[in-house]
């Protein structure tokens, strides 16, 4: 099977790179930025930059799409496609509605969204392997990408296209809002004086430990802290904090700790009573 990409960033070179690796037949690439075809192809063996998406639908009978994801609908409508070709967008909340010209054109058309944080290329190199990918097709085509999944010793979930925006969400608060919230911590403590680096480098240990507790010992009974133990005391001195030196925090404070104290009640902690007084201190009232 012939092999294209339309899109020669992050998440396509990496694609682009791992499959070719498997052996698959990955033969030409087109970006808006010629160049940057041109060095995705550098990287893969017998693939072939081309002027355009219509000139890789033209060689390739699966289709990657890896463009920003608001650009897929318009370059797929643009092109014209054959009946037999399978095409793929790799956008983590949208359907295969967003295929519909393709699909049109009959074309099989489908999702395949590798579950992982890619903030360069060298990272998604190292982190694709063992990813989950996120399958929305209908076979022949789902079988096809299962295996690619397989090959690149991942594994897949099977997704209909209405749950991909829930999906993708919970995609962003594990991954991007853990980010944000280490910002918030680290900028909590520059207000006594701690430089970011210095914080950062305090406080990765910290992350890292509990995503170790996640994996070994799953929720709930990794949760740890004030609310795990029922501590009113502390999470009250928190708020009060909070309220004084870092308003601004204070709410996302909160809000996580009511999302919490489910967890901590079913790890079995604490009681009913401890919950119920800490979600009223939470809840200000």
């Amino acid at each position: 099977m012939r092999i294209g990409f339309i899109g020669a960033g992050t998440v396509g070179t990496a694609l682009a790179v791992r499959l070719s690796e498997k052996g698959y037949s990955v033969i030409a690439v087109s970006s808006r930025r010629f160049s940057s075809a041109e060095k995705l192809a550098s990287n893969v063996t017998n693939c072939q930059a081309v002027k355009d998406g219509q000139e890789v639908a033209s060689l390739a009978e699966l289709i990657f799409i890896t463009t920003p994801d608001d650009a897929i609908a318009p370059i797929v409508n643009a092109i014209h496609w054959r009946k037999g070709q399978s095409v793929v967008h790799c956008d983590g909340a949208a359907s295969t509605d967003i295929l519909e010209g393709a699909r049109r054109d009959g074309a099989q058309v489908g999702g395949f969204h590798p579950l992982q944080s890619f903030a360069s290329f060298k990272e998604a190199l190292e982190n694709l392997p063992g990813s989950v990918f996120a399958i929305e097709a209908e076979d022949p085509l789902y079988g096809v990408l299962s295996k690619m999944a397989g090959d690149l010793k991942g594994r897949s979930i099977h997704l209909a296209g209405t749950d991909k925006v829930l999906y993708h969400a919970a995609a962003v608060i594990t991954s991007n809002y853990t980010v944000a919230l280490l910002k918030m911590a680290i900028d909590l403590w520059q207000i006594f004086g701690i430089s970011p680096e210095e914080a950062a480098s305090a406080l990765l240990p910290l992350l890292q430990g509990t995503v170790n507790n996640i994996a070994r010992i799953g929720l709930p009974n990794c949760l740890t802290g004030p609310i795990a133990r029922g501590d009113v005391g502390t999470l009250r001195r928190h708020l009060t904090a909070l309220r004084d030196r870092a308003p601004g925090v204070l709410e996302a404070y909160r809000q996580l700790g009511l999302q919490t104290i489910p967890i901590a009640l079913a790890k079995g902690r604490i009681g009913e009573k401890a919950a119920d007084q800490m979600r009223a201190l939470l809840e200000g009232k």
